[in-house]
C-alpha cells in the first residue's frame, strides 16, 4: 500500500491547484486520476483574470493556445448587448495537463472506487493511505460519493446538462458570443474561438427544467448547429458530446475532518454563466491553505458570479436558478 500525507483525487484545475500550493510548501502530495494527461475534457474552456492571478500565470510564458476577449457578446431574442468583461479562452486538454505538470506533485493513473475512514486518515481502494484527502474528481467524484453524499445531498434543480464540441476551425469572428434562452432553452448557447484555429461551440441548460418541458438538449444543439452553419461556422463538422455538473447551491458541508471537497465535486459553478474553472481553482487553493495553516476550510470568497454580481449577473442567476434556493453562505467543516 502506498502512503502519502495528502492524497488528491482528480487532476483537473481544482486538484492541480491544491497540489501546486501544497507541493510548493514542501508537503508530500499524491494525485490520482483515472485518465492519463493530456486528456480530452469537454468544456467551453474560458478562464477569468482571477484564475490567471490566483495561479500566478505569466501569460507571456504560457506555452499553449491563449486568446483574450475584452467583452462578451450577449444575444437575447434578437437584441445584442456587449458586456465589458475580460475573459480568456484556453484548450482544456492543454491547460489541465500544464497545470498538473507545473504542480510538481506525483501523479498516478488510478480509477478510485472505494474510500473509507481508517484511524486518523483515509484508505483508498486498499491501495493508498493518507492523512488528508481532497476530493476534486468532478461531479462523479468518488470522495463525494463515499463520504459526503449523505450529509451534502445535491439540489437537482441546480443540475446543468451540456452538449458541445471543440474542433479545429479557421474562424473569422474572433469574438465570444452567448445566446440566452433561444427557442425556450433554459440556458444558453456559446461560440468560443480559441487561438491558432480552434473553436468550441455548444449548448447548456438546466436539466430539471428541460425534463419538465419535455425537451432534449440534443434538439437545442441541432437548432444551434443550423444557426452556426448559416452564420458563424459554415462547413464545420461536429461530433458533440455531453456532460453534467451543478451550480452553487445551499451545500453546507465541504469538509469532514481531514477530507475536503473542491470544484465540481462540491458543486461550485457560478450561477450566472455556469462557469466552473474559477471556483474550482479557488476552492482547491483554499483546501490546500486549510491543510497548511490548520484552519477551517471556508469558501465565502469563492464567488457564485462570473460577472461580478451586478444587474446582468443577478438577472441571469434568477433566470437559471429560480426555485432552487439561495446559494450557500458559510460552508462549514464537520468533525466526527
Amino acid at each position: 500500500m502506498q502512503s502519502c500525507e495528502i492524497l488528491i483525487v482528480g487532476g483537473g484545475p481544482a486538484g492541480s491547484s491544491a497540489a501546486w500550493r501544497l507541493a510548493r510548501a514542501g508537503r508530500d502530495v499524491l494525485v490520482l486520476d483515472r485518465e492519463a494527461f493530456p486528456r480530452l475534457k469537454i468544456c467551453a474552456g474560458w478562464i477569468t483574470p482571477e484564475v490567471v492571478r490566483d495561479l500566478e500565470i505569466d501569460i507571456a510564458r504560457y506555452p499553449h493556445r491563449f486568446l483574450t476577449f475584452q467583452r462578451l457578446h450577449f444575444h437575447f431574442r434578437g437584441l445584442g448587448l456587449r458586456v465589458p468583461c475580460v475573459q480568456h479562452s484556453i484548450r482544456r486538454c492543454e491547460f489541465d495537463a500544464w497545470l498538473l505538470e507545473r504542480s510538481g506533485a506525483r501523479v498516478v493513473r488510478h480509477n478510485v472506487r472505494h474510500v473509507v475512514r481508517e484511524g486518523d486518515g483515509y484508505v483508498v481502494d486498499d491501495a493508498f493511505r493518507c492523512r488528508y484527502l481532497i476530493g476534486a474528481g468532478g461531479t462523479s467524484c468518488p470522495v463525494y460519493r463515499n463520504l459526503f453524499r449523505e450529509v451534502n445531498p445535491r439540489v437537482r434543480e441546480l443540475q446543468t446538462v451540456t452538449f458541445e464540441h471543440e474542433l479545429p476551425y479557421e474562424w473569422r469572428d474572433p469574438n465570444c458570443h452567448l445566446w440566452f434562452f433561444e427557442g425556450g432553452l433554459p440556458g444558453y448557447a456559446w461560440y468560443v474561438p480559441k487561438a491558432q484555429g480552434w473553436l468550441n461551440v455548444g449548448v447548456g441548460g438546466m436539466a430539471t427544467r428541460l425534463k419538465t418541458q419535455g425537451e432534449d438538449i440534443k434538439v437545442h444543439w441541432a437548432r444551434f448547429a443550423a444557426r452556426l452553419e448559416r452564420h458563424l461556422a459554415p462547413g464545420a463538422d461536429y461530433e458533440p458530446a455531453g456532460y453534467s455538473y451543478y451550480l452553487r447551491g445551499p451545500l453546507q458541508v465541504v469538509q469532514l475532518d481531514g477530507a475536503f471537497l473542491a470544484g465540481d465535486a462540491a458543486g461550485l459553478a457560478t450561477r450566472d454563466l455556469c462557469e466552473g474553472i474559477g471556483p474550482a481553482v479557488r476552492s482547491g487553493l483554499r483546501a490546500a491553505d486549510a491543510i497548511l495553516e490548520g484552519r477551517p476550510y471556508r469558501l465565502e470568497d469563492v464567488t457564485g458570479a462570473s460577472l461580478g454580481g451586478g444587474l446582468v449577473s443577478r438577472l441571469l442567476d434568477w433566470a437559471f436558478t429560480r426555485g432552487a434556493g439561495a446559494p450557500a453562505g458559510v460552508m462549514r467543516p464537520i468533525s466526527r
